[in-house]
């Protein structure tokens, strides 16, 4: 490989190390497990951990409760610090936006429902499966 092509960055790198380099997920086993669960999308489509990732591509990952969309900038097999992991990809305003906004949603949803007081005790459980019986029957 020439010396020009090691500084701009390898000319093709497989979905599962780019998404491991870009430290969207620990290991290359949970990345290629979330590709193969439809966790991830690439510019649209479900794919395989062996496609070829292309700069200017668009890929969505969700992770848990989020989904992230980001643009693809650069690219590389190699995992290093989170600062130069970020210069990767970008995430466009409108759908970090709306990524905080159902965050914020997610926090005020989880604040609306108190927990009980005490577990429920024999009568209670009773009451709950008489219910319970009561609701299904109708």
């Amino acid at each position: 490989m020439s010396q020009t092509a090691e500084q701009n960055g390898p000319a093709e790198v497989r979905i599962d190390k780019w998404l491991w380099a870009a430290r969207f997920f620990k290991t290359r086993s949970l990345a290629k497990d979330a590709i193969d669960g439809g966790h991830v999308t690439y510019n649209g489509q479900r794919c395989k951990p062996g496609r070829h990732v292309e700069v200017g591509a668009r890929m969505t990952i969700r992770r848990g409760w989020e989904e992230l969309t980001v643009d693809v900038l650069a690219l590389s097999e190699r995992r290093g610090p989170a600062k130069a992991a970020a210069l990767l990809y970008r995430e466009p305003e409108d759908c970090r936006e709306k990524r905080e906004q159902a965050r914020e949603l997610r926090k005020i949803m989880n604040t609306a429902q108190m927990p009980p007081k005490r577990r429920p005790n024999k009568r209670d459980r009773r009451r709950i499966k008489e219910f319970q019986n009561n609701q299904i029957g109708e």
